[in-house]
Parts: structure tokens; sequence; C-alpha cells
């Protein structure tokens, strides 16, 4: 105990007083856990030696005093354990190599890594793509050598040169998880996580992608989705209000595939958790209709196995939550416990905890009983992957226009742009419509191209038309069904958009989400991520600009536009018409290597009938063309967008016939176009140009000069 303290302190009796009711109810447990036949039995490791520190209980190692393996569980305790602290080791010495990271997750979770990849998980490391595989996401990503180790560990193709490599540019091992895209490929990575809270309801929005699969694609004779989503979140991600918009969901409708383990140490970066919150957060979720779960020791695997175990076998109705009490920097006496574990305090203090975790002074060890027991587990799981194998091409067999659909998604085979389009009737040339109203009669034909393409709504779908007929509404409770096309996210902005990206993590559908323009900043955050991820994502925001009219500046999003643009790799389409707005809706979906904004109006805008419907909607595929050609020498050109456009021509008419009108419904697809096709369209050789948007005239300045 701390020197300083007298021997018998108030906190150390009242933990001496814990821990003989603790030992009590234990071995109540056991005498029940031993006579019931009706589930599987468990009895909770001792616990392992401690350390008082500020009136708290420090774990020091994972190694239990005694081997706790039980004929009833089949979990080898000692061996995970081992694994455990060499997963504790791997995360120091890469932390210490890059001089940068978290500490405290990795050390404090480890028994949670060992669990999910030692006994509980479905996963092949060989094939990581396999569509019936758990997803786990680590919602907390800054913990992230906790993933990368537990990779490596458990034989993903993550080389230990990659671990050394941690943070490095460009290296496999990013600062925070990445999911595979141009830039990174780290197999296993699930989601892209950093933003605290946007993993949990990534998560969410996987358990809704796996209920619609298992609802789209399983049969009676055969089930070839039956996984989970777990999720690995802290005390930061339950603070952040996305999970807790998310966590609404998954309880209302019934997310039974969900497993978050909350990784409750107590701890946030600035102060102890208790300086910023009070709540009890298991109560919370029980009322969002959870099971939850509370491990008093979250160190303990057998309790923790149990835990898992119970929660995949448990379809219920209801989303698990298991609240893991750990220790943050749990190996590191000097932090554990404390804020200072929440970085790289602790790097100076490695070299010691290493010898203590009895690590050898090797550096990036993993040893050959860790590697044999995983290699062994690795067989295990590859069993059960090749009899899935074989009920998978039964279920080809006897579903092969089903199968065609599943493959054709998986290798992102949606249809081209052109393909889109000749699903997609020529509108009346004579009346004018508002854009949103066009995208309703565009997504009735594009939804029946593209069968796994969903749209859903934050509680507007009267008002933003992105209903698809005849598709059915998702979720428990009838009319809803899990196989329904149109979501419900309720007014939830925020976690729709997280949501929206666990859809496309998942990778089977293609998924659309909708509101009005100036709520897009409430859905930045999870906009930034898709568009770093690369996640073909479609947005679909109506009710742009000063067209609003009535509601007010607090409904005008004159400035959201501009803002949206200057975020890299997002496609951003605001249609002038009809016809346009065609062209758009194909443009999302051609689009494989980001997500599309599509902005759309509220009033009625004028069909662009003089302009011949083909050029119209190809023009759009490139982002910007010729709509009213001049018929001298050219004098100026005018450059409008969206609703815009029509007061262009009708200026440029007034004007005379020295005057060119170019659409440019998507600046960023215009850029990526070829020089000569820029040219052509706005020749350097005419420098008198006027830029029209209704809105903030940041960034025309590079086409107007």
């Amino acid at each position: 105990a701390n020197s300083s303290r007298p021997p018998f302190s108030n906190s150390f009796v009242r933990q001496m007083k814990l821990t003989v009711v603790v030992f009590a109810l234990l071995a109540i447990g056991s005498i029940h856990a031993l006579t019931t036949r009706d589930r599987p039995a468990f009895v909770t490791s001792p616990l392992a030696p401690s350390l008082l520190r500020n009136g708290r209980t420090h774990l020091l190692s994972s190694r239990p005093a005694r081997a706790t393996t039980a004929a009833w569980s089949m979990l080898d305790t000692e061996a995970l354990a081992k694994a455990a602290d060499e997963s504790r080791g791997l995360s120091m010495d890469a932390i210490t190599a890059a001089k940068s990271g978290h500490l405290g997750l990795p050390l404090g979770a480890a028994e949670i890594g060992a669990v999910l990849w030692g006994s509980q998980m479905q996963y092949n490391p060989e094939d990581p793509q396999w569509i019936n595989r758990d997803r786990f996401v680590l919602s907390a990503g800054h913990g992230s050598m906790f993933l990368y180790a537990w990779l490596h560990i458990s034989g993903y193709d993550l080389p230990i040169e990659e671990i050394k490599n941690f943070r490095q540019f460009h290296s496999m091992t990013p600062g925070h998880p990445e999911f595979p895209s141009s830039e990174h490929n780290t197999p296993g990575v699930e989601s892209t996580t950093g933003p605290l809270g946007q993993g949990v309801a990534n998560s969410v929005g996987m358990a809704a992608a796996a209920k619609m699969a298992a609802a789209r694609f399983n049969t009676d004779a055969h089930k070839i989705f039956d996984h989970h989503i777990i999720c690995l979140c802290g005390d930061g991600c339950m603070q952040e209000g996305v999970a807790h918009e998310a966590a609404a969901m998954a309880g209302h409708e019934g997310f039974d595939n969900l497993i978050v383990l909350y990784d409750a140490n107590d701890v946030t970066l600035d102060k102890m958790a208790d300086y910023t919150q009070s709540e009890d957060v298991g109560k919370r979720f029980e009322s969002l209709g959870w099971d939850v779960v509370t491990l008093t020791d979250g160190h303990d695997m057998v309790a923790i196995d149990k835990a898992i175990g119970d929660a995949k076998a448990n379809d219920n109705g209801k989303p698990k939550l298991i609240i893991c009490k750990t220790v943050i920097g749990k190996g590191i006496p000097e932090v554990a416990g404390t804020q200072a574990a929440h970085g790289e305090a602790g790097v100076q203090y490695t070299t010691e905890a290493r010898k203590a975790l009895g690590l050898p002074d090797e550096l990036f060890y993993v040893s050959e009983d860790t590697k044999a027991m995983f290699a062994k587990r690795k067989e295990e799981l590859k069993a059960k992957y090749s009899e899935w194998q074989t009920t998978y091409g039964e279920w080809k067999a006897a579903n092969p226009e089903q199968a065609t659909l599943l493959e054709n998604a998986v290798n992102k085979k949606w249809g081209t742009a052109d393909e889109i389009l000749a699903k997609i009737p020529e509108f009346d040339q004579t009346k004018n419509i508002a854009t949103r109203i066009a995208g309703n009669v565009v997504l009735q034909p594009l939804a029946d191209a593209v069968p796994l393409y969903v749209s859903g709504s934050a509680d507007l779908h009267g008002s933003t038309k992105n209903l698809i007929n005849n598709g059915g509404d998702f979720g428990k409770t009838a009319p809803k069904t899990y196989a329904g096309r149109n979501l419900y996210f309720g007014i939830r902005e925020h976690a729709m958009g997280s949501m929206m990206n666990g859809f496309a993590y998942y990778g089977i559908f293609r998924i659309s989400g909708a509101t009005f323009l100036v709520f897009a900043d409430y859905m930045r955050a999870p906009v930034r991520v898709a568009a770093l991820a690369e996640l073909p994502v479609g947005y679909i925001w109506t009710h742009d600009s000063i067209g609003v009219g009535e509601d007010g500046p607090t409904h005008q999003p004159v400035e959201v536009v501009s803002g949206l643009r200057v975020i890299p790799n997002l496609d951003v389409i605001r249609p002038a018409d009809p016809e346009e707005t065609a062209g758009a809706f194909a443009a999302s979906i051609d689009r494989l290597e980001g997500p599309t904004a599509l902005i759309l109006t509220r009033q009625n805008v004028r069909t662009l009938s003089e302009i011949p419907v083909n050029t119209r909607r190809q023009g759009v595929l490139k982002g910007a063309y010729v709509a009213k050609q001049e018929t001298g020498d050219l004098e100026g050109i005018i450059i409008a967008t969206g609703s815009e456009v029509q007061h262009a021509t009708a200026a440029a008419d007034t004007l005379g016939g020295g005057w060119r009108v170019v659409s440019m419904p998507c600046m960023e697809r215009f850029d990526r176009q070829s020089e000569d096709y820029k040219e052509s369209v706005l020749p350097s050789s005419c420098t008198n140009r006027i830029a029209i948007e209704a809105g903030v005239s940041g960034l025309w300045d590079k086409y107007v000069g």
C-alpha cells in the first residue's frame, strides 16, 4: 500500500469489505453454476495481485494466481493471459518507438482482446473480407495499437515490421484505424475511427445492414448471415451525443446482433471521468431497450468470455452492453488508473513494466507458445469457415439469382451511369418541377435497377421525397421488416451519417440518406470520415439556399454548399432541372471512390427544354457543360449551378449572341476532366466571366478569375 496512508485507511477497509462480499457472492454463484443445467456454467477467476493506489485497486498482471481452466469453461486462461501480456508488450514497444500514441486502452483492455480473438469472435485471417465474419469496431480509435497487436497475434497479414512502423507515414498502422482505401490496406480494420462515438454509431449501422442482409438472403434451408457486430468503446465515446442517438435506434429496432463492450476505466483525457460525468450509463442503456451486464473486474477473462458468449447466444430482440470495469494503463503502475495513461506518459516506465510482466529483453516479442495457440485457433476457425462455404455453395445452387445479386454487390458491380440512365424515362419537357420532386421520380427506376439500393431519412421522407415506393420500411415492428428498403432514422442526423457509413463499411448495400440541407452540418463529422475512407455513400439534401423562403434565415443554408465543397473527396452536385437531377443520381451510383451529395430545391425550377436531354444528363457526369452556346464571337461566359442556371440563360438572351452559359452542377467532377475538355467548356482566351449561385461567393474565383 502507499506508505503515506495509514495501514488500515477507510478506503482500505471498504475495499476489504467489498472483497469479502465478492468472494461470498462468487462462492454462491459457483454452487449455483454447478447445479445449473440449462446453460453453460462458469466460475469467475480469483482476483489477481493488486496495488492500492489513490484509493483504487490496480491489477498489475493478467496472469491469474492459478490456472482457471475448467471442464465446463474450456477457456485456457493461462495461455490467453500470456498472450494478453505480450499484446501489452507490443503496444509498449510500438508507442515507445513512435514517441507517440495511446498506451491506456491497449494495456487496460488486453484481456478483452485475448477473449475476442482467442475465443469468441468468428473470423478467418486468410479471408478478412468473408461476408459472415464478426465485425470488430474500435470506436475508441486512439487506442489503435490494441487492434494492431491483436490482428498481428491472431494471424492477419499485418507483419511485425508494420507494428514497428506504428504511426509512420504510409504504414499499415496509422495513428487511428483507417478502413482499407487507396491510402491504407490494413486487413481486419472494419472502420475508420477517431472522432469519439462515431464507431458506436458505425456499429449500429453495420448491425442494421446485417439484419437487412439476413432478411434479404437467408432462407429456411440455408443461413448464410448469422454473425455479430462487436464494438469496443470508452468513456469518451459514451459522452458523445452521436453514440446515444445511435444506441436509441439500436434499442428501438431490436438489433440483438450488436454487442458493445464499454471499457469503463473512469478516465478521460483531462481528468478522471467523474469530473465531468455522474450518470449511470447502464441504466441509460436499459431505458433505451438494451440488455446490460456489468463486469466489476473487466480483466477476468472467464467472466468476459461468459458475458460475450451469453450475448451472442441471446437473440431476444435487444442489443447488448457489457460494461467492463478496467484499469487504464494496466501493467505500468506509475500511470495505471489515471489520466496520465491516456497518452504516452507511461513510455518512460516501459522497461521495468515489461520485466514485471515477464517479457524478455527482446522487443516486439510474441512467444512461440502464443503463436502456436493462435495457429491452432486459426485452424479451428478455418474449419467453421469451410462448413460455411459448403452451406454457401448449397444456397448459391438453390438461389442463383440471389447469389448473382449478392456477389455483384460484394464486387461493387452496381451498373454504370449510362446503364442507370437508360432505365430512367425522360421528363415532360413542358412541366417545371422542383428537383426534390424530380429526385423522387428518378429514385423509383433507379431502385429497380439497383435492388440493393436503400434510402433513409431523418424524419423527413415526406419533405425530402426520397421514399422508395413499394420498398417496404426497415425495422422490427410491423408493418416494418428487416427486409425493408426505407430507413427511418428519426431526428438523429449525426447518428444517421455515422450509421450510413456503417452500411457502407458493411459492403452489401448502397446506402443513401436525406434531410434538409441546413442540417447537413449536424452530419459533417461522418461526411468527412466517409470522404476520408472513400465510402460510396449518397446524401440527399433538399431545401437548398434562399429558395426555402418564408422559413427564414435559420433554414436558409446560404453557406452550406460552399462549406461542403471544401471537404476533399466529396462530390457536391447541384442539378439545375429534372434531367440534370437524373444525371446526378446516376453519378452517385457510378462513383465508388467516395461519397456524393445531391443538393435539391424545394421550389420549382424551369425545365431547360432548349437543351437536349442527353446533353444535360451527360453534362452532369462531366461536372460542367455548355448549356447555351454563343452564336457569334465569344464576349463572355456566365457560369451557374442549380436553380440559378435558368436565370443565367435568361440573362444571356438579354446580353446578346456573344455570351455563353455554362452549367456547372459539380465542381469536383469538372476538375477531374481532361485539360482539353475543360478548355472546351471554359476557354482560357475568354477571361470575361461571371458566376451565379444563390449563396456565398467563395470558391467561384478559380473559374471566374
